[in-house]
């Protein structure tokens, strides 16, 4: 139903190059070549930069990237509500989530939900809490799991207080024997998953005096608990991420109590999308079975 050209731009922009949207749409690079000029035509001015390595957008294909992928939305949204009045309940979800939701919560989440809407596709994208946001806010991700605060227009759902903890190699213990002070913090370098480096595990660092030269960085999770074992420095790392982390290491409290809020986005225009609030629904029943009155209440 949709204009075909739209469906094109935003296929490019999504796989970065002619070649790769020809093959995601099942089309010849030359069919999305003619597509998108004649799409730049109707609109007045260029949309990608092309060169050697691929295109990437110009100032004006980011000013309107929200707004197709948004008539897109709509249309899948329409298709979406045809199907439910016919009884398909079809349709597609887009989830966004960074490493440790990824892990924990959208295994038994997405099996959960395909238990009950088997025709209903689930995509998952991990990035960084940023990245997630924006994806969100252009509308290419349904659902997204991030920190708080979100600045953008987005629909914001509180989740969870995930409290952050120090990592301590097995033999080390904190003065007091129970939480970590700026004594125990003194002079030692700290390993982080410089992707997941948020303003909250900054707050703890800042505390306690880390100087930047007393960091360092690792791919996951996992290499930092490793790391940490074989004493090549601590880490900081908070409960989610722990959940299912293996290593023989201890875990301390701070002296200050740190913790980070864990938040569900969604664009206004996608949430209204039925299999949108199928997910958003069966994400708040597991989550409250999991956490119970830990589980945030309301919108911000």
């Amino acid at each position: 139903m949709s204009n075909f050209s739209y469906e094109v731009f935003a296929a490019v922009v999504e796989q970065g190059t002619f070649m790769q949207a020809a093959l995601a749409l099942n089309v010849t690079p030359s069919a999305v070549s003619h597509s998108v000029s004649q799409l730049e035509g109707d609109l007045g001015f260029p949309l990608f930069i092309r060169n050697r390595t691929g295109i990437q957008l110009t100032e004006d294909g980011r000013a309107i990237l929200p707004t197709i992928q948004s008539i897109l939305n709509l249309e899948d949204q329409l298709i979406q509500v045809a199907d439910n009045i016919n009884g398909l309940n079809t349709g597609r979800i887009r989830i966004g989530a960074f490493s440790s939701v990824s892990t924990n919560w959208l295994p038994p989440i997405i099996r959960r939900f395909k238990k009950r809407y088997p025709k209903v596709d689930v995509d998952v994208v991990q990035g960084g809490f940023n990245e997630i946001v924006e994806q969100v806010r252009v509308g290419s991700i349904d659902i997204g799991f991030s920190l708080a605060p979100v600045s953008d227009q987005l629909i914001v759902r509180p989740l969870l207080q995930d409290p952050i903890y120090c990592i301590t190699p097995r033999d080390f213990q904190p003065k007091n024997g129970t939480f970590m002070t700026d004594a125990d913090m003194s002079k030692q370098r700290f390993i982080l998953q410089q992707s997941d480096y948020d303003r909250d595990t900054k707050a703890a660092l800042d505390r306690y005096k880390v100087s930047s030269n007393s960091l360092r960085y690792s791919i996951d999770d996992q290499s930092i608990l490793s790391m940490v074992e074989a004493g090549l420095g601590w880490g900081i790392l908070p409960k989610l991420a722990l959940q299912k982390l293996m290593g023989d290491v201890n875990v301390f409290p701070f002296s200050e109590p740190f913790d980070r809020t864990l938040v569900m986005v969604m664009n206004p225009t996608t949430q209204k999308s039925p299999s949108v609030a199928k997910m958003q629904t069966v994400i708040l029943d597991y989550l409250e079975g999991e956490y119970g009155e830990l589980l945030l209440q309301g919108e911000k």
